[in-house]
């Protein structure tokens, strides 16, 4: 399930660059009013993610900016609806770090795949991490291995990257339906689009996210891979979903922009 918001540019502003942890904290902050604080303290997956604010650019008082909020939790994202609906009303200026919005729509959506002729564009970067245990497996150079983990880039295994991304989204599939599906050959054809380096702050500290930017297509999909890539499309695509990485659109799908 998805949830398009709309707000409107509340004064002049420049569009905030690095504002992933502040959207993240508006969002818990709504979560906590509704009663779903124990969502921030959850080990593991959260089970949202977000788009950019988009379009992206500076803006006039007026401007209408959208925003695109998703999970395979009804329940979660009726929560934030209503939160946000008390936040506005309550408050009137809604604060997302420097940026200011008032509340204008809010509308609903579910997204259904058909078994023929499906793409998917990323609207954010997806995160892959490679763990330390599988740097001889990938061939991970000596110079460049690091404690614990590295980013997928563009010049490791490709193998690398389509087994992470693989099991990520079956095992956070299989964590919130109860399940035990096994690995499935999720994806048919991959087109790269770039790679990307996004600086965020966790805990007060600064970090850069290595990820990158995709189109994935597929010629036809069997029941698993439909019910698993319509769980991923709210569930989010990779690592730090949660912070606003790995959304991504069916093609034509409003927001795609949102990159």
């Amino acid at each position: 399930m998805r949830l398009l918001v709309t707000f409107r540019a509340a004064k002049d502003q420049s569009y905030e660059r690095m504002y992933h942890h502040k959207l993240q904290g508006f969002i818990y902050g709504l979560l906590r009013d509704a009663g779903f604080a124990e969502v921030h303290e959850k080990e593991g997956y959260k089970f949202f993610c977000f788009s950019n604010l988009f379009p992206i650019g500076d803006m006039e008082k007026g401007d209408a900016v959208k925003l695109l909020l998703a999970s395979p939790s009804a329940a979660l994202l009726t929560a934030i609806k209503r939160a946000l609906q008390g936040a506005a009303e309550e408050r009137g200026v809604l604060n997302i770090g420097e940026m200011s919005f008032e509340l204008m729509e809010l509308k609903e959506l579910v997204v259904k795949l058909s078994s023929k002729g499906l793409r998917v564009l990323t609207a954010t970067p997806v995160i892959i991490r490679i763990p330390e245990r599988n740097y001889e497996r990938y061939g991970i150079p000596e110079a460049e291995r690091k404690a614990r983990y590295v980013y997928w880039r563009p010049k490791y295994s490709f193998e690398a990257f389509l087994k992470q991304l693989s099991e990520n989204l079956v095992k956070k599939y299989n964590e919130f339906h109860k399940v035990e599906i096994e690995n499935h050959d999720l994806f048919e054809q991959f087109v790269f689009r770039r790679p990307t380096a996004t600086k965020v702050v966790i805990d007060g500290k600064e970090y850069v996210m290595v990820g990158s930017m995709w189109e994935f297509i597929w010629s036809y999909l069997d029941d698993v891979q439909r019910q698993v890539l319509e769980f991923g499309l709210d569930a989010g695509f990779g690592e730090r979903s949660s912070l606003g990485f790995g959304f991504v659109n069916r093609k034509g799908m409003q927001g795609r922009d949102g990159s």
